[in-house]
C-alpha cells in the first residue's frame, strides 16, 4: 500500500465522538467512528498513546502513516497541542500536527484562511492572526461560558426561570419544560439539579431541546435566551475581530447551531450587525476532513 502512496491519517476528537480517516493517496484507507470517552488532553502521554491506540485498531494491519493531522477537543493552547504533539513522535515517526478541533473548520470547507465557530454541547471560535499564530476565544466550559452551546443555553435558561420567580410569575412552558427534564417539583429545585451533575456540560446540555421546545410554545424567556445565545456567538467573533484576526469567512459548526434555525438565524442577525463584512458558512463536510487535509500539508 505504502509503496505506491504516502497514508496521511485525520482525526477528528470531539466532545463526545472521534472520527479517523487515512488516505492512501486518492483511496480511502479507514474511516472509524467511536466514542471519545478516555480522551485526557490535559495529561499528553495519555492523549498521545489514546490516539495512537485508536490509529493501530482503525489502521490496516502493519500500516505506518506518512502524516497525522489531530483536532483534538479541549487542546485549548499551542502549549498543551504542542505537548501531544511531542509525546505523538514516540508512536509515530511522521509528520504530525495537533491543534484544537475547531482549528479543523476551515481547511473541512475548503478555505486557506477564515474563522471556525462551533457551538455544539459547548461553544469556541478560533482563528489565526496575520503570521500564523492561533488564537482561541470562548470555551471555558459549562460552569463559566460556552454561551450558545447547549450546556450555556440550559444555564441560561434556568437563571431566567429563576428571575421570572422571583417576580413572582407563574411557571411558563420552559420553568414547565426544565421541571420535567430535570425532574424537580419546583422551581427552587432546579439549582440544587445543576450543582449535582457530575459531568456538567453534558448532563446540563441534553436539556437544551427543552429550551427550544418552549420558545416553539411562546415562552417569551425561551426566545430571550436564545437571542441572547446568538448575540454571544456572534460575539465571539467581533472579539477575534478586535484582535486582528481577519473574519471575512466563518464556518459554523455544532449539533446546537445547525439543528436549531432559531439560534442560527439569532447568531447570523448579530452578526450582520457586529461584524457586517463576516460572511457565515455552515459546515456542510465532516470536520474530519479538515484534518485529513492538514495531513495531507505534511507530505
Amino acid at each position: 500500500m505504502q509503496d505506491t502512496a504516502p497514508l496521511v491519517v485525520g482525526i477528528d476528537v470531539g466532545g463526545t465522538k472521534t472520527q479517523l480517516r487515512a488516505f492512501a493517496g486518492d483511496t480511502l484507507v479507514a474511516d472509524r467512528v467511536r466514542s471519545s470517552s478516555g480522551w485526557r488532553p490535559h495529561d499528553p502521554v495519555a492523549a498521545a498513546g489514546w490516539l495512537a491506540a485508536l490509529a493501530a485498531d482503525a489502521l490496516p494491519a502493519g500500516a505506518r502513516p506518512s502524516a497525522l493531522a489531530v483536532g483534538g477537543h479541549a487542546c485549548e493552547t499551542p502549549r498543551q497541542c504542542a505537548q501531544i504533539r511531542t509525546a505523538l513522535q514516540l508512536h509515530f515517526d511522521a509528520p504530525a500536527l495537533v491543534m484544537g478541533d475547531a482549528e479543523l473548520l476551515v481547511p473541512a470547507a475548503g478555505l486557506d484562511k477564515g474563522v471556525g465557530l462551533v457551538a455544539g454541547t459547548g461553544s469556541v471560535a478560533v482563528g489565526r492572526f496575520a503570521d500564523g499564530t492561533p488564537v482561541q476565544v470562548g470555551g471555558w466550559g459549562a460552569l463559566l461560558g460556552d454561551e450558545g452551546g447547549a450546556a450555556g443555553l440550559v444555564r441560561e435558561a434556568v437563571r431566567a426561570v429563576w428571575a421570572a420567580h422571583d417576580r413572582g410569575e407563574e411557571p411558563d412552558p420552559l420553568a414547565r419544560g426544565l421541571l420535567s427534564g430535570f425532574d424537580v417539583p419546583e422551581v427552587p429545585a432546579l439549582g440544587a439539579a445543576l450543582e449535582h451533575a457530575t459531568a456538567a456540560s453534558a448532563e446540563w446540555g441534553r436539556h437544551a431541546p427543552a429550551v427550544f421546545a418552549a420558545a416553539e410554545a411562546g415562552s417569551p424567556l425561551a426566545r430571550t435566551v436564545i437571542a441572547e445565545a446568538g448575540r454571544a456567538l456572534a460575539g465571539l467573533v467581533e472579539r477575534l475581530a478586535a484582535r486582528g484576526v481577519v473574519v471575512d469567512d466563518v464556518v459554523v459548526a455544532g449539533s446546537t447551531v445547525l439543528a436549531q434555525p432559531s439560534l442560527y438565524d439569532a447568531f447570523e442577525s448579530a452578526l450582520a450587525d457586529g461584524v457586517p463584512s463576516a460572511r457565515p458558512r455552515p459546515l456542510r463536510a465532516p470536520p474530519v476532513d479538515g484534518a485529513v487535509a492538514m495531513a495531507r500539508s505534511l507530505l
